[in-house]
């Protein structure tokens, strides 16, 4: 693979209106210590499929990644290879967890100037990637924490994921469990630090804010929290920013700054058109999920009104629902998938509404405390 550092951050104008268009979300990069367990674990739990590696038979000397798929999320797993990295850093402080939230483009050479123009502070700059199978532009800017975006450009690139990487062919393929594609990632920053984001994605990237929750809005007896979901112009990625609120005990947000070392990437919101199913599936394999109380269903039908699942299939599987003005949604959440808990994964299954179920925000975070209770970190 020859890599080459192809622009100066001067040479695009700012002066456009679409100036960041988006295609959607190209990868995930999570910095993990066993990537080939992990990828394992992906695998067996969630029903991702093998599609590429990269590691020392490839020529890389410092780290290992696999990549694994399913519909259109593509996770890259990555672990180092020596001590005293880089990334062995970043573990050591922030547990497992999102490094690279990667985003499809068109240009990622504009990409980069744009938002570094506008304040970003840059982290890759645009650089062409290239094997037999074509070649890839990337570029990158910080944000959050240690979270960093990295733009992907790959219209003239015919290979398995990226050059550097080969096609990942291992006979252990578990059947897929109906995930399609990344509906929002979740990202929790520190106190009064929420407002300080949001600005970041509408001057930087252009972002709008679609909805903002208060501590009226998500609280419990304990606890609370605060957050605004801002979207690209397109609606194809979505990032809600969370920031903690006062409570008489320790919020989630708090317990995730805590053992994550600082603010980062809380959890992934992946969709389904068959949210049954999928957790079915899901339940079968050792996924484990947060639990509502039953009383959670007596009056959902007087809460949301018709919907076309049955009631009595959503109650054992412990499946929330919640509607506004452009349908309804079902949600679940699983508990954290590494051993602090940081990191979880959400089921979404939409049905027209394009909310974040704010009517189930008080069972949710109530959900977490119990948890948090049996940590002993509430």
């Amino acid at each position: 693979m020859e890599a080459i550092d192809i622009l100066d951050p001067q040479t695009y104008s700012v002066e456009n209106a679409d100036f960041l268009p988006l295609n959607g979300t190209d990868y995930i990069e999570l910095y993990v210590s066993n990537a080939r367990q992990a990828a394992h674990y992906y695998q067996t739990a969630f029903g991702f499929q093998p599609l590429a590696h990269a590691g020392l038979e490839t020529g890389l000397k410092d780290r290992e990644s696999y990549v694994v798929q399913q519909g259109k999320i593509r996770l890259v797993l990555t672990s180092p290879l020596h001590g005293d990295t880089a990334i062995g850093r970043h573990i050591d402080q922030h547990g497992d967890g999102v490094r690279v939230v990667a985003l499809w483009v068109n240009d990622a050479a504009r990409s980069f100037t744009e938002t570094v123009n506008r304040g970003a502070q840059a982290y890759l700059n645009p650089t062409r990637e290239q094997d037999d199978y074509g070649y890839v532009v990337r570029s990158g800017i910080h944000t959050y924490g240690d979270t960093v975006h990295i733009f992907v450009e790959r219209s003239t690139y015919e290979g398995v994921f990226l050059p550097g990487y080969v096609p990942w062919n291992p006979d252990y393929r578990p059947k897929e469990a109906g995930l399609q594609y990344v509906d929002h990632m979740v990202g929790n920053v520190g106190w009064h630090e929420m407002n300080v984001w949001m600005s970041f994605y509408h001057d930087v990237m252009g972002f709008q804010q679609l909805v903002s929750f208060d501590d009226k809005d998500i609280s419990t007896e304990y606890t609370a929290l605060m957050s605004k979901v801002m979207s690209n112009g397109n609606g194809r990625v979505k990032f809600p920013i969370n920031e903690p609120a006062e409570g008489k005990k320790k919020s989630q947000i708090e317990e995730y700054l805590d053992f994550y070392g600082g603010p980062g990437i809380q959890h992934i919101a992946v969709a389904t058109d068959n949210i049954i199913d999928t957790v079915m599936t899901l339940r079968s394999r050792g996924v484990e999920f947060l639990t509502v109380p039953d009383t959670y269903y007596d009056d959902l039908a007087e809460r949301v009104g018709p919907i076309d699942e049955e009631i009595s299939r959503l109650r054992p599987l412990g499946i929330l629902v919640d509607r506004d003005d452009e349908g309804y949604l079902l949600q679940i959440f699983t508990k954290p998938v590494c051993p602090r808990p940081t990191l979880f994964f959400e089921i979404i299954q939409r049905k027209g509404a394009k909310s974040f179920g704010k009517g189930n925000f008080k069972a949710l975070f109530e959900a977490i405390e119990r948890e948090q209770e049996l940590r002993g970190t509430l």
